[in-house]
């Protein structure tokens, strides 16, 4: 059995440089400084992400190549934490990527993503607070999550549904390609007395979403719509990887993988 041990963050990707290292790359090192004796490695979750980057000079590993490399190294632990929000379309791939190489490897475990348990929805809602309240300056706060077509989307309704239950009802949540869509989440608004609103990009880079249909001049823009319904929104264009209220939910979902594989192996 191999003594090596390494964790694969794998992340979606972002092309953006300057939001890279901010946010994957700053919660790459606050898991690698959290298990010292586990080495690091990054891979990403969208191929197209990776092709932009490989034509200009930046290589990042696909997670079947980043898996490889490992095996090909020697390792025999390995932990997989994923930076995705939900279990959604890229986890899925990822999860295929891994069940076929999991004989390569003498234990290999895979983390949550951000939302899975109801427990991660209450640490999520607490680090919402903790990190974009000071910023908020008692502003109203909407949240932009990315949606998709996957059933995983039903997470961004249960997300606004555990924010109104624990009092949150200064907070709303939408998404630019699921539900809540921008019309859902201002007909829920209808009864918040605050005009002027903090926006923040729920993800994990301030990349083309955050950027563009978040803060964008254009009218469909998050930012232009709120505008549009009589709203004063200010849009703080940072991602999540940037807090570390939420790296360290990401450390934490890295160290329950750890101790699942502990309590596998038995006693030594």
């Amino acid at each position: 059995m191999s003594e090596k041990k390494a964790i694969l963050v794998a992340s979606y990707g972002t092309s953006y440089d300057d939001t890279r290292e901010k946010t994957i790359g700053a919660i790459e090192r606050h898991i690698a400084e959290s298990f010292p004796g586990w080495d690091v490695r990054r891979a990403f979750t969208s191929r197209p992400v990776i092709r932009i980057l490989e034509k200009r000079g930046i290589h990042v590993d696909f997670v079947d190549a980043a898996l490889d490399r490992l095996a090909d190294e020697g390792y025999g632990t390995v932990v997989v934490q994923p930076t995705l929000v939900m279990n959604g379309v890229e986890y899925d791939y990822m999860m295929e990527e891994v069940e076929r190489r999991r004989d390569r490897f003498d234990a290999i475990t895979v983390g949550r993503p951000l939302l899975t348990t109801s427990e991660d929805f209450d640490a999520l809602i607490e680090a919402i607070g903790a990190a974009y309240g000071p910023e908020a300056e008692g502003d109203a706060m909407v949240l932009m999550g990315h949606g998709t077509t996957h059933f995983a989307n039903s997470a961004y309704s249960e997300l606004q549904l555990r924010l109104i239950a624990s009092g949150r009802r200064d907070v709303y949540v939408t998404t630019v390609e699921g539900f809540p869509d921008y019309d859902s989440t201002l007909g829920l608004m209808e009864g918040c007395d605050r005009k002027d609103v903090a926006m923040f990009p729920l993800m994990i880079v301030a990349g083309d979403h955050a950027n563009n249909d978040l803060a964008g001049d254009e009218e469909d823009s998050l930012r232009s719509v709120m505008a549009a319904a009589g709203y004063n929104p200010r849009c703080i264009v940072r991602g999540m990887g940037e807090y570390p209220e939420f790296r360290d939910l990401f450390r934490a979902h890295a160290a329950d993988a750890m101790e699942s594989l502990r309590e596998r192996s038995g006693p030594r």
